[in-house]
């Protein structure tokens, strides 16, 4: 007599399927079958999934706001004028400037030996960046490298000014 193909799993969720266990080696049905009834019916699974999927959209939309509503106060706090470019990039840009920031300030100032007169002109420099995509575009590199990208920009940005106004 040939061992069974089709085998009926009673699922943990408490639905009841019929499934085609041909494609499994003979040998390894049995083992399968008895995993299957310790999982949830596919649908179940997918409902779950589905709602777990829904209930981190919603968490990472309210991190989002909540690190957005964050960085625009932090913004108003220290002066910082509002970014220039579009609408998603300037929203992203006051997160970066805000991250940027608060990060070198921390390795500068609190566990480095920059003093808090040297950081004030660290801030004067970055009120002068106003594209929000140099902010973006420097999102990952260094706290300690900030004052000379700042330079950089400040440099830049005199450069290609016309020099004939």
């Amino acid at each position: 007599m040939a061992v069974k193909t089709i085998w009926s799993i009673s699922h943990s969720c408490g639905h009841q399927a019929d499934r085609d266990l041909s494609d499994r080696a003979t040998d390894r049905r049995t083992g399968f079958a008895e995993w299957l009834a310790r999982q949830e019916c596919t649908a179940c699974w997918k409902t779950a999934k589905n709602e777990s999927e829904q209930d981190r959209s919603a968490w990472l939309a309210a991190r989002r706001a909540e690190e957005q509503a964050e960085a625009e106060a932090w913004s108003e706090q220290y002066r910082m004028p509002p970014l220039e470019g579009s609408e998603r990039a300037i929203s992203w840009g006051v997160c970066c400037r805000h991250q940027i920031m608060t990060a070198a300030y921390a390795a500068l100032v609190l566990e480095g030996e920059t003093s808090e007169a040297q950081w004030e002109r660290v801030e004067e420099a970055a009120r002068t960046v106003s594209r929000a995509g140099w902010w973006i575009d420097q999102r990952s590199s260094e706290p300690e490298d900030l004052a000379e990208l700042l330079q950089a920009a400040t440099d830049s940005d005199r450069a290609t000014e016309n020099p004939y106004l």
